[in-house]
């Protein structure tokens, strides 16, 4: 049913972080959301690449607005009932455009978002071809995320994508940087080896995410091999989306293909499965009792 949102998502997120490493399934839109809080996830990651893919069949590399990201946002804040953690990019600018996107973000619903230090337009980060800005920037739009959030609690992530750029050294030292500038969290993007992951959880301080996406850069990890290092967080960003992909390109083929759906019958939802899962019952009792009083 339509809900209240979360008094304090923010707040939420930090207890939720405190019984230990949490799993954030990558979502896109709002029925990825419900489909995940029901399948039992606790928090969810907004991603970014997920909402430019769906949204505009566009490559993510910042071509989607602040106010896109944060329409999306509302909707599956409204949704679910569980804090929601969103990608935020570079922040849409410069320091006074991470102002205003932290007050858009905080509106809606999240819980918190990530920051990174690319140059903008951005690149994902499991590509070549990045840039970096410097660390002293990244510092201090930190600083104007912090200043901004009206609720203290509301989490705040800072990526750096140095790895893939510099050094995993100049990651280290960009993530120290990062923290003493205020940052709750730190995601070192595009580290290779559980090696690497080790190092950076040796030599920076305070609760760090990891990034467990398919096909890029880094090895595949679980998240019992992630919470045995000391990680707080683990995202999967797009590992829904690609699934879904996958399986929507075999169902336009079948159709074009054989003119009917008979043989994808077993891998769908059925109607009452969508109805149950978007409470169509309750909607409708709901109107009754509206319509009756």
């Amino acid at each position: 049913m339509i809900h209240s949102k979360l008094n304090s998502p923010g707040l939420a997120f930090r207890e939720l972080l405190q019984s230990g490493t949490a799993t954030l399934p990558g979502v896109y839109d709002a029925i990825t959301a419900k489909v995940a809080q029901k399948a039992g996830a606790k928090a969810l990651y907004l991603s970014g690449a997920g909402v430019t893919n769906s949204m505009t069949a566009l490559p993510d590399i910042a071509l989607i607005t602040m106010d896109e990201m944060a329409r999306q946002a509302n909707y599956v804040c409204s949704a679910v009932e569980i804090p929601v953690i969103a990608d935020a990019d570079t922040g849409y600018g410069e320091a006074l455009n991470v102002s205003r996107t932290i007050k858009e973000f905080e509106k809606v619903g999240l819980a918190g978002c990530h920051l990174e230090d690319q140059v903008s337009p951005k690149r994902c980060g499991h590509l070549d071809g990045k840039q970096v800005i410097k660390s002293s920037d990244m510092c201090s739009k930190i600083r104007a995320a912090l200043s901004a959030r009206n609720d203290p609690n509301f989490y705040i992530i800072a990526r750096t994508d140095s790895r893939g750029v510099n050094s995993l050294e100049d990651a280290i030292e960009r993530g120290n940087a990062y923290v003493s500038a205020g940052a709750d969290c730190i995601f070192p993007e595009g580290l290779i080896t559980i090696s690497e992951f080790e190092t950076y959880r040796k030599e920076v301080p305070g609760h760090l995410l990891a990034n467990m996406t398919e096909f890029g850069k880094t090895e595949l990890i679980t998240v019992k091999q992630f919470a045995d290092m000391g990680y707080e967080l683990v995202i999967f960003p797009m590992t829904a989306f690609r699934t879904m992909l996958k399986s929507v390109t075999e169902t336009y083929e079948t159709l074009l293909h054989e003119g009917t759906q008979t043989r994808l019958l077993d891998k769908m939802k059925t109607r009452q499965e969508l109805y149950d899962l978007i409470e169509y019952p309750a909607y409708e009792e709901l109107d009754k009792r509206l319509s009756s009083s």
